[in-house]
């Protein structure tokens, strides 16, 4: 074959469709490698800001008991609580902890803290506070992860009779709905709350027909609903 013959033949494979979508390929493999490699920086940094002790968790998602947020700046802590105190990039200073009966807690550096009576958020302010002397600008977060110094009891004709954290605000309608509704036999007509010394009734049906609203009363912490 002649030199011209060649250069001809080597100039129609370069023109064909074949090359063109080996050229394609070779485009598409290229575009996935970037991407990979864009994905691997992505987790790569992510990988670096845990272990700079940095958390992606929004400090207002912290307090939650069973699904339901805790509003920092209402909810009163109380003996038996369990939190969750964070310290920003100090690890060994934050993690989950118990109120003692007494009202406080204990934590490293600083030692025996009052909780009990305060928010999370001004518990949060107080150990930041204390922790000024051995940090600059400390950045503390608290949340409620576990009530159990509040709490109401439901017993009788029930699905699910028991011990209810009372985390929000809660009447004796929501909390017969909490409890799964009635058994077959229950006599929702005289139900009871029984607060200490004080006993007061509540009549399922006058309730949910809009009658005697008054009745639908907030639970307090440790009120017993009776369920005949």
């Amino acid at each position: 074959m002649g030199r011209g013959f060649l250069i001809f033949l080597g100039l129609a494979i370069a023109a064909s469709p074949f090359a063109a979508m080996a050229r394609g390929s070779s485009g598409a493999g290229a575009s996935g490698n970037q991407q990979a490699e864009a994905k691997a920086k992505e987790d790569s940094g992510s990988q670096k800001a845990e272990s700079k002790g940095q958390s992606t968790e929004d400090p207002k998602k912290l307090s939650q008991v069973g699904g339901t947020p805790l509003e920092n700046k209402a909810y009163i802590i109380g003996a038996e609580d369990v939190l969750m105190v964070r310290v920003w990039r100090e690890a060994e200073l934050s993690g989950q902890i118990s109120v003692r009966p007494d009202g406080k807690i204990s934590l490293p550096l600083i030692g025996e803290i009052q909780a009990a009576g305060l928010t999370p958020e001004s518990l949060a302010a107080s150990i930041s506070h204390s922790l000024t002397k051995y940090m600059n600008h400390p950045e503390v977060t608290v949340g409620v992860i576990q009530v159990n110094s509040k709490r109401y009891f439901i017993q009788g004709e029930v699905q699910k009779p028991g011990a209810y954290p009372l985390a929000v605000p809660t009447t004796v309608l929501e909390a017969l709905v909490n409890a799964g509704g009635f058994r077959d036999f229950a006599n929702t007509k005289k139900i009871r709350v029984m607060r200490g010394s004080q006993v007061f009734k509540f009549n399922y049906k006058e309730v949910t027909q809009g009658k005697h609203l008054e009745q639908n009363i907030l639970l307090q912490a440790g009120d017993q609903i009776i369920v005949p």
